[in-house]
């Protein structure tokens, strides 16, 4: 049955290896679980919901990855994308959860839209590479922003914005401590760095006395403070459009690199360089954000750290099912997951921050046409605490900078209508 699913032979692969790789993808991307119920619990959502939303809809999505495409590429709610949720859409914003979620779904649906039309590929080849690079960046410089406020790093202070937060103090401390391990077990190359480093800041504040524990394995919280809650009429509203355009736009970037970063290394693009049924990925990616959606989590989408299964052998949607199952067990480990400080949950912020600015290696730093929105759109994510406004700022500034410096041939016309609709958006919205 599984040689038919997964073609296990054809890909030159076997169960012990997709299921050892299936462990590894698990391990590194299980912090999840814990950061992404700490950071909707920002924007007033039951915690204990959100952390059973999340394991289900990264389920949700590892199963149809695995056996409706059959790729090794695992997925769950998407790091920045939750914060943009939480941070920006929630508290910014000052829109409802429920109504963002709304905006959630209407995304995934769009994403579904334009994957099964083929018209994604127009909208990702006409966004410049290097300011796809940009966007990238600047969502890792907010992860960034917010990781360090968690720790109590970096706090308010109402005569320049932010400050220096008490270092001596036991939370900044460990969030310190715990970035230390996760790079350094990473550099080893070492399975699960990343959540290693939250256990092991989190049991160490549970010995001394700065966190209580209560139990470790028990049966999953309840879904319904969060399950079917969204409000899709609310996110109806027009300026809820560039909200659900920025959440798609992400997604569909973040989606389609992960994609084919995964598929080069494990050597899985045909001759011509295009990765086989991509289409069918994409769909198991925008499904899985809808389902998601119901259930009361951010947007569901493809993980890079999937590769990490791939460099051990994972070739199949086998991976993915194993990883997906994985996620079904963590429902049971909800008292540990509820104990989990924001200070050890900072130090994986700021390291996935950390990789995420690798993407400024896309730009031609000798093009300051190129450079100025690229800079501006990163900058502004973090310093207006706004992924869309970010990507907005960088869209605007990129048209208006190539068009005054004579190079408005470097202009495609999906950008012009963007600059268009941003700037209407700022004027009138």
């Amino acid at each position: 049955m599984l040689e038919k699913l997964f073609q296990l032979t054809e890909n030159k692969t076997s169960v012990r290896k997709e299921v050892i790789a299936g462990v590894t993808t698990f391990l590194t991307m299980a912090y999840i679980i814990f950061v992404n119920p700490s950071l909707l619990a920002a924007a007033g959502m039951d915690q204990g919901a959100v952390f059973v939303a999340t394991c289900l809809a990264a389920a949700i999505g590892c199963f149809i990855m695995g056996l409706y495409a059959n790729y090794p590429v695992a997925l769950a709610p998407g790091m920045g994308l939750n914060a943009f949720f939480a941070f920006t859409v929630v508290g910014q914003m000052g829109y409802t959860w429920q109504v963002a979620l709304g905006a959630v779904f209407f995304s995934g649906i769009c994403f579904f839209l334009l994957s099964a039309f083929k018209i994604r590929e127009w909208i990702i080849n006409s966004i410049p590479l290097s300011l796809r690079g940009g966007i990238g960046a600047g969502i890792g410089l907010f992860l960034g922003f917010l990781g360090l406020q968690n720790a109590g790093i970096v706090v308010a202070n109402p005569a320049t914005m932010v400050a220096l937060g008490d270092m001596t103090s036991w939370g900044p401390m460990m969030a310190g401590l715990g970035f230390i391990i996760i790079a350094s077990l990473y550099h080893r190359g070492i399975p699960g760095s990343v959540m290693i480093g939250i256990l092991f800041v989190s049991l160490l504040s549970i010995a001394v006395g700065e966190v209580q524990l209560n139990g470790i394995v028990s049966m999953p919280p309840s879904l319904a403070p969060t399950f079917l809650q969204l409000d899709i009429l609310g996110a109806l509203d027009i300026g809820m459009v560039s909200i659900v355009f920025s959440l798609m736009f992400v997604d569909m970037f973040d989606t389609s690199g992960t994609l084919i970063a995964v598929a080069q290394k494990g050597n899985m693009l045909d001759k011509d360089g295009n990765l086989p049924r991509i289409g069918r990925a994409l769909m198991a990616d925008s499904t899985a954000t809808v389902a998601g959606s119901l259930l009361g989590t951010s947007t569901t989408t493809s993980y890079i750290e999937s590769g990490a299964g791939i460099a051990v052998g994972g070739r199949t949607g086998l991976t993915a099912v194993v990883v997906g199952l994985l996620f079904v067990v963590a429902l049971f480990f909800s008292p540990l997951v509820s104990v989990i400080p924001a200070y050890a949950t900072a130090p994986a912020l700021i390291f996935v921050a950390v990789l995420m600015t690798h993407s400024l290696t896309t730009i031609d730093w000798d093009d300051i046409t190129d450079v100025t929105p690229v800079g501006i759109a990163a900058l502004s994510m973090p310093l207006t605490y706004s992924v869309s406004t970010g990507i907005a700022f960088g869209i605007m500034s990129w048209t208006a900078i190539k068009l005054l410096s004579g190079r408005g041939k470097e202009i495609t016309p999906a950008m012009v209508v963007l600059t268009v609709l941003f700037a209407i958006k700022f004027v009138i919205l």
